[in-house]
Parts: structure tokens; sequence; C-alpha cells
């Protein structure tokens, strides 16, 4: 179950909700969101930080992921991760549409792989982009 505190959105924009997320949290899970927030937008400085369902997202010409808290993990689940080719292996969690992964304390993330990985989600996204 993901640790959802309400948080009032009114006329806060999404970056700014997702930096009250992080302070909320006060821990390691905060410090692994900063830096998957950090990951995301060096793998692509178009990103759009956005406030979905709760929990911060990140689109580009459509939802790229979403970064969800838990108990005792952070959760990145692709939108349309099951499109999405992971030579690294770095999907923990498969489905038919979304693929996760999710990440513990301690754990560290391979900046590398994981820019690859949502760039291949920008590049799926821009793909289905129609001309004007």
């Amino acid at each position: 179950m993901a640790i959802t505190k309400k948080i009032q959105t009114g006329d806060i924009q999404p970056s700014e909700l997702i930096s009250k997320r992080i302070k909320e949290l006060g821990d390691w899970r905060g410090r692994m969101l900063t830096e998957i927030r950090k990951i995301i937008h060096g793998a692509d400085p178009e990103i759009v930080e956005e406030w979905k369902w709760g929990t911060p997202a990140w689109s580009h010409n459509g939802l790229i992921c979403t970064g969800e808290t838990y108990k005792d993990h952070v959760k990145m689940t692709f939108s349309k991760g099951a499109s999405l080719k992971d030579p690294d292996g770095l999907f923990t969690q498969d489905g038919t549409v979304r693929r996760a992964i999710d990440m513990y304390e301690g754990e560290i993330i391979d900046q590398v792989k994981m820019k690859n990985l949502i760039r291949a989600a920008v590049a799926l996204n821009l793909k289905g982009k129609k001309s004007a």
C-alpha cells in the first residue's frame, strides 16, 4: 500500500508538490526520490513534472513514469513499460502494459542504465507523436 499522506494541491505547482512529498518523507525514500528526479531531468531536460493520483509523475508527450513511495521501497512505474526493451534488466515487476522498478533502502541506482531506460520511454512517446 502506497504511503499517500494527503497533500493539499490547490494552486501549488507539481514541482512544489514533489518537493513537499520529499520533505515529508524525511528519510531514505525522500533521498531516493530526489535522486530519481535528478536522473529523470538529466536524461531529458524537456520532461515535465506532474502530480497524478497523489504521486509524482513525469511526462514528455505523454506519461513516462510515476515515483511512488511505500513503507519499505520506492517504485518507478513506467506507463508503457511493457513496450520498452530492458537489456539491463532494471524492471522488477512485469505487466501487460506497465512495468515497474522497485528500489529498497541502500540500493544504488545505475544512472547510465536508468537514463537509457527513461530516454527509451521518451522516444516511445515521441514516436507516437503526430505531426501538425
